[in-house]
């Protein structure tokens, strides 16, 4: 069976021309399945309908596409499903008109062409679904904890984008690049302030006394859906969590520091380079209430 659907449709190749390719004009959503169901579809589906409006991208999850990934969670019970939307194929140039290209597609009809082709010289909207597995190390990183290493490359500050799961992923590709030191399996994150954002893949919380801190995604970096999740239950918990700037040195005062996405869930972080963090069980205690447990 294929593992890539471009409109609903397998094995098709995307148009060259599409706007996701050339310019990284889309966004997309990393969604774990569980029994075959996938977890927080509901939130997924609106973050990436928040995060195309903000695109200027006419584009909302047709009942089309909700049952092909329904159908896809079912036949991949314990899987990875991307969805990925870009504006779809258009000419040489940046430039979009957005009032016409808001106009050209009704929000709730579903694209079900072949191929992610321009209409009348106005893009079409492209969804491209992919199955993948579970990385089988994340089971191992709840277990156990992981280290980071802080990264050398920053964060550049763009407030229009910040918190979107966009196309323009060159900084995490640098990123990822560089040979992480021994011990350390991904890495810390800052902007070009030092104020710390994210990991090179994931959300950061940090235990300081009795708030539970979690970095502004106002610049730069991604909010994830997990992330918002995790700030839920924590509320319901009865924790007081805040959301605000962390300069680096802010590490000196954390007792414990856990990372967040959507496949992993909730794991420790152990260690940041030299400094050094004790496990919470608040992180088994919340996988357990969100049954995220691998």
């Amino acid at each position: 069976m294929s593992q890539v659907w471009v409109n609903g449709q397998p094995d098709v190749n995307v148009n060259p021309l599409d706007r996701g390719l050339t310019y990284g004009d889309g966004l997309f959503a990393t969604m774990r399945v569980s029994q075959g169901k996938i977890l927080f579809l509901a939130a997924h589906l609106d973050r990436l309908t928040q995060g195309a409006f903000r695109l200027g991208i006419n584009w909302l999850p047709s009942n089309a596409l909700k049952l092909q990934l329904s159908s896809l969670a079912q036949a991949n019970p314990n899987a990875c499903i991307k969805l990925l939307i870009t504006r779809g194929a258009g000419g040489r140039g940046y430039g979009v008109d957005f009032s016409r290209d808001n106009l050209a597609l009704s929000p709730q009809k579903h694209v079900s062409s072949v191929s992610c082709e321009a209409s009348s010289h106005l893009p079409k909207v492209c969804e491209i679904v992919s199955v993948s597995a579970v990385p089988a190390q994340y089971a191992i990183w709840q277990q156990q904890g992981i280290c980071l290493a802080l990264s050398d490359i920053k964060l550049g500050k763009q407030a229009k984008l910040a918190g979107i799961k966009h196309c323009n992923r060159l900084e995490q590709v640098l990123i990822k690049s560089a040979s992480l030191p021994k011990g350390a399996q991904d890495w810390l994150v800052l902007d070009c302030d030092d104020n710390i954002v994210e990991s090179s893949m994931a959300n950061l919380f940090f235990v300081i006394d009795k708030t539970i801190m979690t970095p502004r995604i106002s610049f730069a970096g991604v909010a994830g859906m997990m992330r918002e999740q995790v700030i839920y239950q924590l509320l319901n918990l009865g924790y007081k969590v805040e959301v605000s700037d962390l300069h680096y040195d802010m590490l000196n005062k954390a007792q414990h520091v856990f990372l967040t996405n959507s496949l992993f869930g909730l794991i420790d972080v152990l260690a940041i380079g030299n400094r050094q963090f004790s496990r919470t069980p608040l992180t088994s205690t919340v996988r357990e209430q969100l049954s995220l447990t691998l």
